[in-house]
């Protein structure tokens, strides 16, 4: 009997990743620097935290990366993309809905990079009750959204 019950434990632990569904990653771009207009770059704290970001979800199975069209969501995702072997996607800043059927579309897990106006509106649209606002000056937060068939939140924040 407990030959038995090993057995099918082994087999429900291999098929559980096939069934398991996707996480997405939702992040705001890290800290911009204070020259550049409309689309600067990161600053030296932004680029630490960017790279601080890959190792984080070094081990995390991502699939697909989007960003927007701005130089600061792009260089934030830019080292975790590269250690996944990895080209960006990018989606207008704007379009949510677009950005939300490509995730729906995904088989793995996702790192989304996107900006502190945009991303309530995007956990809004992927079912997330929870209000979601994010300071002005917050980098911190990592969310992780399992896309089940009712939507699950974590919420994460960067060691530093």
């Amino acid at each position: 009997m407990k030959r038995v019950a090993v057995i099918l434990s082994i087999c429900l632990l291999m098929v559980a990743p096939a069934d398991a569904a996707p996480v997405i990653f939702i992040i705001r771009h890290a800290e911009k620097a204070t020259t550049g207009g409309n689309d600067p770059h990161l600053s030296d704290a932004g680029r630490k935290r960017a790279d601080a970001l890959a190792r984080i979800l070094k081990d995390s199975q991502i699939t697909a990366v989007f960003v927007t069209e701005f130089k600061r969501t792009q260089e934030t995702a830019a080292p975790t993309a590269r250690a996944a072997h990895l080209s960006p996607t990018v989606v207008p800043a704007k379009d949510v809905p677009g950005l939300v059927a490509r995730l729906r579309g995904l088989n793995g897990n996702a790192l989304v990079v996107g900006h502190g106006n945009t991303i309530p509106d995007l956990m809004k649209a992927l079912g997330i009750t929870t209000p979601i606002s994010i300071p002005e000056d917050d980098y911190t937060e990592i969310f992780l959204v399992s896309l089940r068939d009712t939507p699950e939140l974590l919420r994460l924040h960067y060691p530093f």
